[in-house]
Formats: C-alpha cells, structure tokens, sequence
C-alpha cells in the first residue's frame, strides 16, 4: 500500500487543535473573546470541517458554544478559578510527592537542565512573564510524569490541564511573579534532588498558592477596570443627553 494518500480530516483536526491550544493558552485569545470560524480556518489555512471538529473536542475545556452566539474562550469567575487550583494544588502535591519517591538521577538532571534553560529566558530574565510553551519545556507536566501514576497524569491532562495552562499563563506575566516562580520551582527540583517527599510535595502546593494569589489579584483588578468602563458606557449616553437638552 502506498504512503501516498489522501490526508484524512481527522489528521488536520489534530494539527488545528494543537494550534488552537498554543494560541488560546498563550493569550493570543482572551477569556471571553468570541472566535470567528472564517477567521480561524483561513488563518489555519483548512477548511471549517475538521475546524469545526477541533473546537468541538475543546469544548467545556477551553472554549464554549452559545446558541446564536457561537464559540468563544471560556471565561472562569474566581469561584471557578478557586476550585481549579485546589484541584491542582491536590493533584500536584501528590505528584510531586511521588516524583520525590521515584525519581531517578538522570531525571533529576533533566530537570536542573530545564530550569538552567528557564534561567535564560528572557521573560524570566525581565520579569515580564514565565511560561513554558511546549509540554517538554513544561517542568509541571516533566514532574507529573516522573510520579509514574497514569491515572494522576490522566486527571490532570484530560480534567484540567487545558484551563490551567490558560490561566497559568496570566498569573505568570503579572509584575514580579516571573521570578518568584523560578525560585520556587529551584526549590521543589531541590526537594526533589533530596528525595525528600515532604518538602517537595510543601513547596509545590506553596508554589501553586502562590500562583492563585497573583492570579486572584490581577483577576479582582481586571473585573473592576471592566466594571469602570461598563459604567462609562453606560453614563456617556447620558451625557450626550445632556448636551443636547
């Protein structure tokens, strides 16, 4: 059989998901932001079917349909923000518990590869952010792997990795988390190293406490600059009135 073939419409779903996902979780798209499909698939260069299909499997984990809407980012409030890092905080913590209990010294280099990697980051270097692209340059996702427990990785990849990593990626860009982040995760890798499973599973749940903080403030500053322009808008007409009157 030849290698040569059509390339079927599940094969460009898989491709526009993944570019979807960089996209979304890179805040190139915002929370609440609607999505055009014309735009999408001309951007992507494919046709709305296997768009169409890709959106769909993101669906409840990234973005959202409303009748006579369409599709747009998912947008969380901070109660909903609150319940997904005290999963996270849980599911990590164990993690890293269990890295502590398994892992191996060429993994341990690895990770003290990574964050010397992470040390030249210009982000990190400037303070403007710290964000890990792909899921080998993502020291949470290395550390959930070295736990070797497939139903732990399986929850976090397929519950909720897809809205943390969009949410991880605005607490990380608020001023001076950036590097405050780094340090905290030299602590856990160093935990680790240890094989002290206390302190790696108290660093990573401080680690991500720390994480919602920032990110419950600058969530907070966000809602109330919306606020202010609502009722801009909102007084504008009013004073237009005015004028005229």
């Amino acid at each position: 059989m030849s290698a040569l073939g059509p390339i079927s419409i599940s094969s460009l779903a898989d491709q526009a998901l993944t570019k979807l996902v960089q996209a979304i979780t890179s805040g190139e798209f915002k929370p609440g932001q609607k999505l055009s499909e014309v735009h999408l698939a001309r951007e992507l260069g494919i046709s709305r079917g296997p768009l169409r299909e890709a959106l769909g499997r993101l669906e409840g984990r990234l973005v959202m349909r409303m009748p006579r809407i369409g599709v747009s980012v998912i947008q969380l409030s901070h109660a909903d923000l609150a319940e997904l890092f005290i999963i996270r905080e849980a599911l990590e913590g164990m993690a890293c518990r269990l890295a502590a209990q398994r892992i191996t010294d060429p993994e341990v280099s690895d990770l003290q590869e990574l964050l010397d990697k992470h040390s030249k980051n210009k982000h990190v270097l400037s303070r403007k952010g710290y964000y890990q692209r792909s899921r080998d340059d993502d020291i949470h996702l290395q550390i959930v792997r070295y736990a070797q427990n497939q139903r732990l990785e399986e929850l976090l990849m397929h519950g909720v990795h897809y809205q943390l990593q969009l949410y991880r990626f605005r607490a990380s860009s608020e001023p001076g988390r950036a590097l405050v982040a780094f340090d905290e995760h030299c602590a856990i890798v160093l935990a680790l190293k240890d094989r002290d499973p206390n302190a790696a599973e108290a660093h990573m749940r401080q680690h991500i406490r720390n994480s919602f903080a920032s990110l419950a403030k600058a969530h907070a500053t966000r809602e109330g600059v919306e606020a202010k322009l609502d009722r801009a808008n909102v007084a504008s007409p009013l004073k237009a009135v005015r004028r005229r009157a």
